[in-house]
C-alpha cells in the first residue's frame, strides 16, 4: 500500500546517521572500497561507517589494517559479526554499536550518490511518525546494459528499484533493505532483523528480512510512517552471473520461499498485501507491453514476456514449498531486541587484531539472537511474532495458507 507523502519545510540541523556496510568476501575488497569512498562524499557527511564482517577472519585483518587512519578519527569502524552467519545478523551487530540518531544500510557493492543521506534526512523532517525511508537503487549491468530479456518488473531479483514502485516521495508497507535508513529508537521498540531468513554470503539468495521487520515495526507502532524517495538514489553493481536466466530462477524461487517465512511470522494477509496488488496489476501490463514489443519487433519482447510469466510462477511455487514446510516445522527463524553498546562482551578485541578497535570472531553479540547463537542471549530457534521488549517468541500466526 502507498500514498503521496508531503513534503517537509527547510530545517536547520541534520540528523546523525551510522551507515552498516556488511561485507562476507575479499573477492568483493575493490566494490567495499568504493561503497566506503561514496559514504564519505555525503553531503552531509555521515557520523560514521560500520564494516561487519561476516565470519571471515582474513577478511577482518585486512579491512582493520587497511581503514585504521580512519578508525582512529572515529569514521569507520571495523566490526566482525557477533551472531549467527548472514545478512541479518550482520546488520544487527551494526545497530547494536551505531551512534547514529538514524541506520543506513549499504550493500557492499553498491555506490551511493553525494547526496544520498541528504534525502533520507529530509524525509525524516521533524515528523517522528516517519520511522523509516527507503531509496532507488539502479543496476549497474556488468556487461554494459539491461539483458534483452530481463524485465524491469523484476528487478528486485538483483536487489534493485522495479517498475511498480511508487514515484517520488510516497508511503510504503516496507523499504528495500540495501537502501534503506531507520530511526535508531525503531529498533528498540520492534528488535532487529530476523535470523534464519535472508541473505548468507553465496548460499541459496533468500530475502525479504527488511519485509518482515518493517511489518513488525508497523504492528508495533500502528501510528508509523514508512517512506520511499525516489532522489535518495543507489547504484548496485550486477555481476554477470546475475545476469544469467538461471539466477533469475534460483532467486524469484528463493523470494517465494522467503515471503512464506515472512508469512508464518506476521500473517499471509500482511505478508502478501503489496504483492496481490504488483501481481493483478503490474505484472499483466508488463506482459502486454513486453508482448508488444515483440509484435513491434523489439528485441526481447517475448522473452520479457516469457520472463514475467516464468518469475510469478516461480516465485509462487517457492511460497507453496515454504508453507509446506513451515507446517511440518522444517522453517525456524527468531527475532529479538537489540542489546545497547557495551553489552554482553561488546568491544571486546578479537585475536590479530589488537589495538585497531576491531571486534573479532567470537564476540559474544550485542543482543543478536538465532538459531544456534552463542554466548549470554541465545535462544532456540522458534517463528516470531512482533518482537517484545523481554525478546520473548510468540506463536506464529497465519499458519494456514
Amino acid at each position: 500500500m502507498s500514498g503521496r507523502h508531503a513534503r517537509p519545510s527547510p530545517r536547520s540541523r541534520h540528523r546523525s546517521f551510522s551507515v552498516v556496510i556488511c561485507v562476507y568476501t575479499e573477492e568483493r575488497r575493490d566494490d567495499i572500497r568504493a561503497a566506503v569512498d561514496s559514504v564519505r562524499r555525503q553531503s552531509p557527511p555521515a557520523l560514521e561507517t560500520l564494516l561487519v564482517v561476516d565470519h571471515n577472519p582474513a577478511l577482518l585483518a585486512r579491512l582493520a589494517r587497511e581503514y585504521a587512519a580512519e578508525a582512529a578519527r572515529g569514521e569507520v569502524r571495523v566490526l566482525a559479526n557477533a551472531g549467527v552467519r548472514g545478512l541479518s545478523a550482520g546488520r544487527n551487530t551494526g545497530i547494536a554499536v551505531a551512534r547514529g540518531e538514524c541506520v543506513a544500510f549499504l550493500d557492499d557493492d553498491a555506490v551511493a550518490e553525494p547526496d544520498w543521506l541528504r534525502r533520507f534526512d529530509e524525509a525524516y523532517a521533524d515528523d517522528p511518525r516517519v520511522l523509516a525511508v527507503g531509496g532507488r537503487t539502479l543496476p549497474v549491468w556488468a556487461s554494459g546494459g539491461r539483458p534483452a530479456w530481463f524485465p524491469e518488473e523484476f528487478d528486485w531479483i538483483v536487489g534493485c528499484a522495479y517498475r511498480g514502485l511508487p514515484a517520488g516521495r510516497a508511503r510504503v508497507r516496507n523499504v528495500l533493505g540495501g537502501n534503506a535508513s531507520f530511526r535508531r529508537t525503531a529498533f528498540d521498540t520492534a528488535g532487529g532483523f530476523a535470523t534464519g531468513i535472508g541473505r548468507d554470503g553465496d548460499r541459496r539468495p533468500l530475502g525479504c528480512e527488511e519485509t518482515e521487520l518493517c511489518i513488525r515495526l508497523t504492528d508495533a507502532v500502528p501510528d508509523a510512517v514508512l517512506l520511499i524517495d525516489d532522489r535518495a538514489v543507489v547504484h548496485h553493481r550486477v555481476p554477470a552471473a546475475r545476469e544469467r536466466f538461471g539466477y533469475f530462477r534460483s532467486r524469484a524461487y528463493a523470494e517465494g520461499l522467503s515471503k512464506a517465512l515472512v508469512a508464518r511470522s506476521v500473517g499471509a494477509d500482511k505478508a502478501l498485501a503489496s504483492e496481490r496488488r504488483y501481481t493483478t496489476r503490474v505484472l499483466p501490463v508488463g506482459i502486454l507491453r513486453a508482448l508488444g514489443d515483440g509484435v513491434r519487433g523489439r528485441p526481447g519482447g517475448f522473452g520479457r514476456a516469457g520472463a514475467i510469466v516464468v518469475g510469478v510462477t516461480t516465485t509462487a511455487a517457492g511460497y507453496l514449498m515454504g508453507r509446506l514446510r513451515a507446517r511440518g516445522g522444517g522453517a525456524a527463524f527468531s527475532s529479538g531486541p537489540i542489546e545497547p553498546p557495551g553489552a554482553r562482551g561488546t568491544g571486546v578485541q578479537g585475536p590479530g587484531v589488537q589495538g585497531t578497535g576491531v571486534q573479532g570472531p567470537g564476540v559474544q553479540g550485542p543482543g543478536v539472537q538465532g538459531p544456534g547463537a552463542q554466548g549470554p542471549g541465545a535462544r532456540e530457534p522458534g517463528a516470531p511474532g512482533p518482537a517484545e521488549r523481554g525478546g520473548s517468541t510468540r506463536a506464529p500466526r497465519g499458519a494456514a495458507a
